[in-house]
């Protein structure tokens, strides 16, 4: 299960609260600073519902969430536990408010008053009237959204959606180096993992390095294992930690 953050709202208190001008342009310079220094996509999203908080004028809260085709929802990050309850509603699994369907067509949806049609729903329930969501990925079967709550009426203007376009726009980028960052390193991880096994195989077996890595595979194939997971037994096993090795059939 991804790791899941929890943030302060009070944190970057540098940043103006309410940016326009010439100091929006400097407040979203350095958003774009903090979002790429982080390490992983858990520290960009994490970092990100943070600043949105800072950032976007009247926002009190903010969150980020996966939105799955059917209308399954998980929060990935957000900065008070009320918001995390808004994306992950605990009873019946429906989505906070249908206008989120919309993010399929449209990258924006702005919600001004949850009880305007009655209340009822999970926004109201826990006090929050406003919610502008802007939609940070997309593909035929997910959406990646953040969203920025606040308690009163149609707190979320045209500016507020257009500095919240211009910050979405930074942290896609940002959440999309994280990615690449994070697969590259996972494939290094990965290739020195499957070397020292290979190693391993070549000693045990007095086979040279293609016949090692060819029973690898076959291993991995035989076992319904994926390749970085049975590398990982067999030098684990090699180690002394445990785990079972691999033998020719």
């Amino acid at each position: 299960m991804p790791k899941r953050f929890v943030v302060a709202a009070s944190e970057f208190t540098d940043l103006p609260r309410f940016p326009v001008g010439f100091e929006l342009a400097e407040a979203l310079t350095a958003a774009a600073r903090e979002l790429h220094g982080t390490g992983t996509p858990g520290d960009t999203m994490h970092t990100a519902v943070t600043l949105a908080v800072r950032l976007l004028p009247a926002a009190e809260h903010a969150d980020i969430s996966e939105i799955q085709r059917g209308g399954r929802l998980r929060s990935l990050a957000w900065t008070h536990e009320t918001v995390r309850f808004a994306a992950e509603p605990r009873q019946g699994g429906h989505t906070p408010h249908p206008d989120w369907e919309r993010l399929w067509t449209t990258p924006v949806v702005r919600t001004d008053d949850s009880e305007a049609d009655g209340g009822g729903n999970v926004l109201s329930g826990l006090g929050l009237r406003s919610a502008l969501s802007l939609r940070l990925r997309a593909d035929r079967r997910r959406l990646t959204v953040l969203t920025a709550y606040a308690r009163k009426p149609q707190a979320f203007d045209e500016d507020a959606t257009r500095i919240g376009r211009l910050f979405t726009a930074h942290v896609s980028l940002a959440l999309d180096s994280a990615t690449v960052r994070e697969q590259l390193t996972e494939a290094m991880r990965t290739r020195d993992l499957i070397g020292q096994a290979t190693g391993i195989l070549m000693e045990r077996l007095d086979i040279d390095a293609a016949g090692a890595f060819e029973s690898l595979v076959k291993a991995s194939q035989r076992e319904n294992v994926k390749l970085r997971d049975l590398a990982r037994r067999i030098v684990d096993a090699n180690s002394g930690t445990g785990g079972r090795g691999v033998t020719e059939r």
